[in-house]
């Protein structure tokens, strides 16, 4: 497992915020030369520290700003009612995030609808469907302060 120093934490946490910032912008920023920079991006890549990148996106632009977490139990605790609920949530859209977890339920959703009438046709239509699923707990988000998703 490699060793995150000073350096590699300082690039990991500016490429988080602009991942299509320069090589030269990138090194100004860490306090590298441009060639040590790419040289430590390139290790982190190859050492699979950097596992890709990728667009955030807004998704209120989209039509999906109203989010939700939702807590899902199962009826059945088998592995197999878990890779059925978890094929099934793959092919949904609304769904952006699937959490396995530990506690009172099995799963954390995170999922995005247009607004409220598009998340109560998901919330019966989709998981209340879902023969796996014993109850649902819904968490509208009504704002965040803080996000660092990429």
């Amino acid at each position: 497992m490699r060793q995150i120093d000073d350096t590699d934490d300082r690039i990991l946490r500016v490429l988080t915020r602009e991942g299509r910032i320069s090589n030269q912008a990138l090194a100004e920023q860490a306090g590298l030369s441009p060639s040590a920079c790419l040289r430590r991006v390139a290790a982190l890549e190859r050492d699979g520290v950097i596992t890709g990148y990728r667009a955030t996106l807004d998704p209120g632009r989209m039509g999906r700003g109203f989010v939700v977490y939702v807590g899902v139990g199962l009826s059945d605790h088998s592995k197999t009612s878990q890779q059925a609920f978890e094929r099934a949530i793959a092919r949904t859209r609304e769904v952006r995030e699937c959490h396995n977890i530990t506690g009172t339920i099995e799963y954390l959703l995170r999922v995005e609808c247009a607004d409220l009438a598009s998340y109560k046709l998901f919330h019966t239509d989709v998981l209340g469907a879902l023969p796996q699923v014993k109850a649902i707990t819904s968490y509208v988000v009504m704002g965040s302060s803080k996000d660092e998703r990429a």
